[in-house]
This record gives structure tokens, sequence and C-alpha cells, in this order.
């Protein structure tokens, strides 16, 4: 049996888009094709909604907001401790990056309130995505005054938290110029609490492109928008709401072991890690930031490099060969390979 043809029935087997059309590969994953209204890639997308596919595609995840009381403290610890560049500070708040988009976190005032806005980058041109999301019956506001660096936003909601979902096609340069020594490469992804995990899902893969990755027992999803295992991950609960946690990548073990020394001596402890999840495989720590939201810095995450494979590109630690999505066990091995598992990060 062809490789395609195991992802085919994989992704009848599990509810997954099949990707059959070469065209439509380009446009979703590459840009590199007009996806205005009325241009031919659009009209691609449009026909393919007919049976089965998102109203926008999420291209990577662009910047979180935090809300504090204490503003300065999170920007201390932002540009002193993990060694991000402030671009800007505003009535709206203070605009800080890892490279070279304008911004990737958002720190405004007011009582603590982590992930209260999540922003996206997509492929569509936003007055066709407006008029598609429209068209699947969600409200949607276009508009100019958001934040510096994105001039253009499109802002709705995201059903059962409210959170701020902001679409952007890009950002502003930064100007920064490379990396410094400890400075994580960029935003990697976003975990949040939900009431219910299905209309979440649903909500990321059919409205905004998301794909299924990985599920552990029946109360925790991996969503990818990209070729890195997850942007988005979600938790279903009744006990809590708000952040999971949010992960900064490194580039490889070395370079998240300078930072931890880095953490160390300013004082800031692990509280899980290091260690290796299953799901995602990625080389993990958990430490706390000042307004105690659960920060998680990685490297070695899982990528798929082709999708019409579907598989995850080889890595020695994988349990099979090659390792395809799949619903994980509860147990220890699931949380770290490694050894312990903090069970406060799986209360539910």
């Amino acid at each position: 049996m062809t490789a395609r043809r195991r992802q085919r029935q994989h992704s009848q087997r599990d509810g997954g888009p099949l990707e059959h059309d070469s065209y439509r590969l380009l446009s979703y994953w590459y840009g590199v094709l007009d996806t205005a209204a009325g241009s031919r890639c659009d009209q691609y997308m449009a026909d393919d909604d007919a049976g089965h596919t998102s109203a926008v595609r999420v291209s990577k995840v662009g910047y979180v907001e935090f809300e504090t009381p204490d503003v300065d403290r999170m920007v201390d610890y932002y540009t002193r401790v993990l060694d991000f560049k402030l671009m800007e500070r505003t009535s709206k708040g203070a605009f800080i990056t890892t490279g070279f988009d304008h911004h990737c976190v958002v720190v405004a005032e007011g009582s603590a309130n982590a992930r209260s806005t999540v922003g996206y980058e997509i492929w569509e041109e936003l007055g066709a995505a407006q008029r598609r999301l429209r068209d699947a019956g969600y409200e949607v506001e276009r508009r100019t005054d958001i934040a510096p660096g994105t001039p253009d936003v499109l802002v709705m909601r995201e059903p059962l938290t409210g959170t701020r979902i902001h679409l952007i096609t890009d950002q502003e340069n930064s100007g920064v110029d490379g990396y410094t020594p400890l400075r994580p490469t960029k935003l990697g992804h976003i975990a949040a609490y939900t009431a219910e995990l299905a209309p979440m899902q649903n909500f990321y893969q059919d409205l905004l492109g998301f794909r299924w990755s990985d599920t552990v027992g029946d109360f925790f999803v991996f969503l990818r928008c990209n070729a890195d295992h997850h942007a988005a991950n979600f938790l279903a609960t009744s006990k809590y709401t708000g952040m999971h946690h949010v992960a900064y990548e490194m580039r490889d073990p070395e370079h998240l072991i300078t930072m931890l020394d880095h953490l160390a001596k300013n004082g800031y402890r692990l509280h899980w890690g290091p260690g290796r999840h299953g799901p995602g495989h990625n080389l993990f720590t958990y430490h706390r930031d000042p307004d105690g939201n659960t920060v998680e810095l990685f490297t070695q995450i899982d990528v798929i490099h082709d999708e019409a494979k579907g598989y995850w590109e080889p890595r020695p630690w994988h349990e099979t060969f090659p390792m395809y999505p799949k619903t994980w066990e509860v147990d220890i091995a699931t949380a770290n390979h490694w050894g312990p598992r903090d069970v406060s990060m799986a209360d539910h």
C-alpha cells in the first residue's frame, strides 16, 4: 500500500481533510499563489468548500497577549530574563518580539489574564477571508486601529472562551537583525483550557484550517497549522479556565541549557523538566512567569514535511516508524518519556 493511500485512509478514519489537489496544497501550505477574491486559487478553494475545507487557512501563530496588573514587571521578565526585544510601548501596551515580526508578545494593563488575545497569520487576503468567515456564519470585524505593526486585522471571538482572535496576513518588520545567544527563536504554541473539546476542535479545524496532530485520552488535543506538530492545543476541563501554557522554541538542547542557566541566575526555577513529551516528542522545560503563568521552553518538536504522506519526520526516539498522528494512552510515558510527570499539567 502506498504512503499516500495509507494517509488517505488515515484521514478518513480520523475525520481529517483529504488533500488530493496539488494546486490547492501549494496555495494552502506555501502561499505562493494568489488567493484574492475571484482569483483562480480562490475559486479552487471555493470549489473545494463544496466538499469540506476551512473558511480560512492559518499559516502560523503570530502573537499572544497577556493582561497583567504590573506591566513593568512583565516587560522586565520578557526583555531581561528571556531576552526578547521591546519594540514599542503605547497606551495599548508593550509590544515585544523574538525576531523579524514586529511583535509576538503583547503585555497590556489589566487584571491578570493570560491569552486574552491570540493573533494568527492567514494565507488569504483579508477581504476574501472576511467574506468567507461571514458566509460560514461568524461575526467578523475588520479594524485598522488594533496595534502598531498590525495595521489591518480581522477580529472575532473564540467559542466557549470568548478569547479575542486576530487574523492578519503579516506584520511589519521589527528591524531586529539575527539572534542573541539567549533569545528564543519564536513563539511556538499556546495551550488553553476549554469547557468542551469537540466544539473548540471543530472551530479550529473547520474554520481556521488547523489539522489534527494528536490526542491524549479524550481530553487533550494538539492541532497544527504548518509543519510543526502543534501551534494550538486544548485541554477539556470543568475546573479551570484561561491559558494552560505558552511555549517558546529554542534552537537546540545546548541553546535551551544556556537559557536555563540564565533563568536560574535570575531566580526562576523549573517546576517540571527537562523531559521529553510523547505527543510532539519535544524536549521540554516549564517554569512560571512573574504572574504565575506557565511558560514552556522547548526544542526538537515533531514536524511533518509532506502532508500527502502524513507521518512525522522520523526521529530515533519515535515509538513507531513511520509515526502518524494518533490517540495516546494517559500514562507517564505519554507525559514524559524520561521520568516523572507533573500531574497538575493534566489535571482536568
